[in-house]
């Protein structure tokens, strides 16, 4: 082989050998924090070390008492989205949102609480819980600090309440 091609085989072998490393995060030269880490926002937020928080998640489920009449039905739907917006006054409920198909399954809630008991009592206000016309399964939830964020945010970008 010509001595020409030799350095330049090498050098083409070794670049494709070693795959290029992941990056690491860039860190803030004077904190040692990533760039654009807010540790008062991350305070404020209930963050930990991770940017996550604790919450319960509830799953709202057909109840057995679903053959109201449509005035009745209407009634307590209204009752049920004035709870929601309660609890979210509260700044207890974070999260609520009906599926959109029509299974059993019919939403979610993501409460600010550590434990399924509180999320028990606050499931307990509502009253489409109340009739039996909805029953609720809750979990214990591991998930991002900006979820707190949701609600402020929402009545931003809200033009009429449901």
């Amino acid at each position: 082989m010509n001595t020409f091609y030799l350095p330049i085989l090498l050098l083409a072998l070794f670049s494709c050998s070693f795959p290029p490393q992941p990056k690491e995060r860039e860190l803030n030269a004077q904190h040692e924090e990533p760039l654009g880490y807010d540790p008062d926002l991350a305070t404020r937020l209930k963050a930990d070390e991770y940017g996550m928080g604790q919450y319960v998640m509830a799953f709202l489920k057909r109840g057995p008492n679903r053959d109201l009449d449509s005035l009745e039905a209407v009634e307590l739907q209204r009752a049920h989205m004035e709870n929601i917006g309660k609890l979210a006054q509260a700044g207890k409920l974070l999260l609520a949102g009906p599926f959109m198909d029509d299974g059993d399954l019919r939403g979610i809630y993501i409460f600010d609480v550590k434990t399924v008991e509180e999320a028990q009592a606050l499931t307990e206000t509502d009253p489409a819980i109340q009739a039996g016309s909805l029953v609720m399964e809750l979990h214990p939830w591991y998930g991002s600090a900006a979820v707190r964020e949701i609600n402020s945010l929402h009545t931003r970008i809200s033009k009429a309440n449901p």
